[in-house]
């Protein structure tokens, strides 16, 4: 049984759409054999916020005649951000996610890769059911942009003299094309201009980064009962995030201890309070509510039908879980 997602007031009309779009999850991700089923059912029930989704409607006109179309994009968007869970938990050797084993923990590596590639092949199966190439187009992309940002990920692992720029590059490709393309293609199945699109695909890529840089600091700050994870899985894998670079450049002598910690040595936690206290990681944060503001800016344009006022609430409520 999957996890409903919650209930926000700003979306309460969209309640129906959102429990529409659980229900495609649950049937895209059953009714296979159990070697898929099970696994995808396990992410499944996992839970989580539904942002994505929430995106696509919020950035539609909302009109009960562009309802389908817009559910099955969702869903198309959450198959996809699934199957990178699924994959970024292989990669990073992550046992846990949201206080639940892997799939890659608990049916193996290789049920892993299957299942990832099975949720990002349905997705897409799905999306072309509403008959827009240029939609299925978009997914593409982002995917493909997403694939980029985990291979600059891994090129990049255990590069401590790794630059804001090169990090905030690859949140974009990584987070904020998923972001991204939900908001687009809310706007694209329900008509909107062009300028509209890229308007609210900008928006997107922005409270990705940001959303980003706050699970970077949810990292070394956040509990395992809060984060579903235990802490500083960024700095085990060599994964390097903002607050890091900020403290390295503030701290230089910091780099070397996270490079010990890295390789096995003692005191994760010793580091991840060190760390979380340190202005370079105050500065992150900042940089997050920065990163929302200037997407609150670009909804001043032509987003067409979207619900300028629902986009912010979006944006302002994942900093403030965060804070």
């Amino acid at each position: 049984m999957s996890t409903a997602p919650p209930v926000y007031a700003f979306v309460e009309p969209l309640m129906p759409w959102l429990a529409q779009c659980e229900e495609m999850l649950t049937h895209y991700a059953g009714g296979h054999v159990r070697a898929v089923s099970d696994p995808a059912m396990d992410t499944l029930a996992a839970g989580g916020k539904r942002v994505r989704p929430m995106l696509v409607f919020c950035a539609s006109a909302g009109d009960d005649d562009n309802r389908p179309p817009l559910v099955t994009a969702a869903a198309a968007v959450e198959l996809v951000h699934m199957a990178t869970l699924v994959h970024d938990d292989l990669i990073d050797g992550a046992t846990t996610r949201r206080g639940r084993p892997t799939v890659a923990r608990a049916h193996g590596a290789g049920a892993a890769i299957n299942v990832g590639d099975f949720l990002f092949a349905r997705a897409f199966a799905e999306l072309t059911r509403v008959g827009s190439p240029a939609a299925v187009s978009a997914l593409a992309d982002a995917s493909l942009e997403l694939a980029l940002g985990e291979m600059d990920q891994q090129r990049a692992a255990g590069d401590l003299g790794l630059t804001v720029d090169a990090y905030i590059s690859r949140c974009r490709r990584k987070t904020g094309a998923l972001f991204s393309v939900a908001c687009r293609l809310g706007t694209m199945l329900s008509g909107g201009s062009e300028e509209a699109q890229l308007r609210l695909a900008s928006f997107g890529t922005r409270v990705g980064v940001a959303f980003q840089i706050l699970d970077d600091v949810l990292d070394l700050s956040g509990s395992p009962a809060e984060t579903g994870k235990r802490r500083g899985t960024d700095i085990l894998s060599g994964t390097v995030t903002l607050p890091q670079i900020l403290a390295i450049a503030e701290e230089p002598a910091l780099g070397n201890e996270i490079g010990r910690v890295a390789a096995g040595g003692a005191g994760l936690d010793a580091l991840c309070d060190r760390l979380a206290r340190h202005p370079g990681t105050a500065a992150a944060r900042q940089r997050a509510l920065d990163e929302v503001a200037l997407a609150g800016e670009v909804l001043d344009g032509d987003i067409g039908g979207a619900d300028a006022s629902a986009l912010r609430t979006i944006a302002t409520g994942m900093v403030e879980r965060f804070a």
